[in-house]
């Protein structure tokens, strides 16, 4: 049953046809009930459905756990990818889980926008059979912690959905607190269960339906040695590019062209040396509640170098800095981003000496050390027993100081031949076409190259004969053309079709990536229309909206369709799952 639509040369006026579409989506709600009282009574399970909005994975895993959890309990478990989903289909849906990460700062993840577009719009569907709950995803680093989340619990409820359990934020130790929210929800969820629904799938069965995991996870990481560590950046560079190669052949990790491999680092002794400094103390100093020296908290279990927002408002809060203050009081975005550019959490502490902190009280301000993701620039079926990475190393003099990234120079200076603790995380949405004789356009400057080597080795793996196109670029092509030779011999293989190149510093009017999809935009926009597929990956605050405006910018002209047509365009390349990015 499909909601009544009017035609757009319906004679309403916009204000009208809002209405009308409110009415008759109300309309088809109550029919949808009444249809659904009738037959409840025979039947004889009830269906949860789990919608997951995803940037790197985590939340479809959850969902695919949570589901086969409820699996084993009876329920009839549903998982759908939220640009899978219609939100009209909601009326159909009487209790919805929405698992759901936070992308940049405070935005939709790439697979929800749509959805989310649907649902906030003046004529979604009322939705007051149904029963919901949310789990949200974030990192509490970032602004707009858990967004995402809070955005669904609130437009459910205005929709006039009944909260079954209680939204649950998570940071990025998320394991504890879903854990908590999945048996929360089971709990409301089995007072929801008809009295003659099956019991438990027997024991076998709910095993069967478990998802396969890898053993390797964050809490259990693999240790890899690194076998290659090798600078692909050339002297004069700017950057410090690094290639690596980690051995997986020890029953190490499985990995697909499109995943990331997570770095669990260690921090720069000499970071650490420098803390110890400030707070006059040694490194056997014992830390109350803690069965780690203090030393070795401050070098393999804190972050000691990103200053967390508790550590930035107890420096306010013990200092007469009235800048800070102002920026803190008043939650002031991007005074803040200008106030901590080019300082660590020392450089904070050492600016403000008025502010003094016991042993005990700095370690409470510290988040956990964090892992690190990066995109894998290997394909498996090409190399079955390693996965490399190709990373920049993050270095900089500031405050008379020397920094440097935590896991871009854990890896680059001090694993050497040693292993280092790493695990895989799937991003089933980021994969070679299925398809193997559609168009692959790849956007990929600096190391966004990552996944896209792999995409080509993984084509070349297969055989498949579709056409790729790569636009690669950097600031100097002497200096920055990295894969170079690889690329050429991709080339001459017949595996790289078409390479775009666009350094942006080697001429005076600066040219980039998105520079040469509309010099190319007829070709570009005739390999959309054979069905290519178009991957970004890279930087997402400018690169990555400077290429879409740019794809908007080629389908308007090249399609001759206004703006609002480019958008449909791409929107259904995105339901295709024709348009995905590998964004950071």
């Amino acid at each position: 049953m499909t909601i009544p639509f009017l035609p757009d040369d319906s004679p309403f006026s916009e204000d009208q046809k809002s209405w009308l579409a409110g009415f008759y989506a109300g309309l088809h709600t109550q029919m949808l009930a009444g249809k659904k009282s009738s037959t409840s009574e025979s039947q004889s399970t009830i269906t949860a459905h789990i919608l997951f909005g995803t940037q790197t994975g985590n939340s479809e895993g959850l969902a695919e756990d949570f589901a086969a959890t409820l699996k084993a309990e009876g329920v009839n478990a549903v998982v759908a990818s939220l640009d899978d989903v219609e939100v009209s289909a909601l009326v159909e849906m009487n209790y919805v889980f929405l698992i759901t990460s936070t992308y940049g700062e405070g935005e939709m993840p790439d697979n929800a926008q749509l959805f989310w577009d649907a649902l906030k719009a003046a004529d979604a569907p009322r939705l007051e059979h149904m029963h919901f709950s949310v789990l949200a995803l974030g990192d509490t680093a970032y602004d707009g912690y858990c967004e995402a989340g809070k955005q669904f619990d609130l437009r459910f409820e205005q929709l006039g959905a009944k909260r079954l359990a209680a939204r649950v934020d998570c940071d990025v130790d998320f394991e504890e607190s879903a854990d908590g929210w999945m048996a929360s929800a089971r709990e409301e969820l089995a007072k929801h269960k008809p009295e003659d629904a099956g019991g438990p799938i027997p024991h076998s069965a709910a095993a069967a339906a478990k998802p396969a995991k890898s053993k390797w996870t964050r809490k259990n990481p693999f240790e890899a040695p690194v076998t290659v560590n090798h600078l692909l950046s050339g002297e004069g560079s700017a950057k410090e590019i690094r290639h690596y190669e980690f051995d997986l052949s020890n029953d190490g990790p499985n990995y697909v062209a499109g995943d990331a491999l997570n770095i669990v680092p260690t921090n720069d002794p000499a970071l650490v040396s420098e803390w110890l400094d400030y707070l006059g103390v040694s490194g056997d100093t014992a830390v109350s509640g803690k069965d780690k020296s203090l030393e070795e908290l401050l070098f393999s279990q804190l972050e000691i170098s990103t200053p967390s927002s508790e550590f930035i408002k107890a420096i306010a809060a013990r200092t007469d800095d009235e800048h800070l203050q102002h920026i803190v009081d008043f939650n002031d975005k991007e005074a803040m981003e200008a106030y901590l550019w080019s300082k660590d959490a020392l450089d904070i502490a050492r600016l403000h000496p008025k502010a003094r902190f016991s042993v005990d009280e700095l370690i409470k301000l510290f988040k956990p050390l964090q892992h690190r993701a990066y995109s894998i620039s290997s394909s498996s079926k090409m190399f079955a027993d390693s996965v490399h990475l190709t990373i920049a190393s993050v270095r900089y003099e500031s405050h008379g100081r020397k920094h440097g990234g935590v896991a871009s120079c854990f890896l680059a200076d001090r694993v050497g031949n040693e292993k280092s603790k790493v695990f895989v995380s799937p991003n089933k949405s980021f994969r070679v076409p299925e398809n193997n004789d559609v168009p692959m356009i790849m956007v990929g400057p600096g190391t966004g190259i990552a996944p896209f080597r792999a995409f080509l080795q993984e084509r070349q793996a297969i055989g498949a004969k579709g056409y790729n196109w790569l636009f690669f670029g950097d600031q100097h092509e002497k200096t920055d053309f990295i894969y170079k030779d690889e690329l050429a011999k991709m080339q001459s293989d017949g595996i790289l079709n078409r390479l775009d190149l666009a350094f942006s510093r080697d001429q005076a009017e600066k040219i980039y990536v998105q520079t040469r999809m509309q010099e190319h935009a007829k070709d570009l926009y005739a390999a959309l229309e054979e069905g290519g597929h178009f991957y970004v990956c890279g930087d997402a605050s400018r690169m990555a909206k400077d290429v879409d405006r740019a794809l908007h910018k080629v389908i308007s002209e090249q399609a001759g369709l206004s703006s609002d047509g480019a958008m449909d365009y791409v929107n259904l390349m995105k339901k295709e799952k024709r348009y995905v990015r590998d964004v950071y």
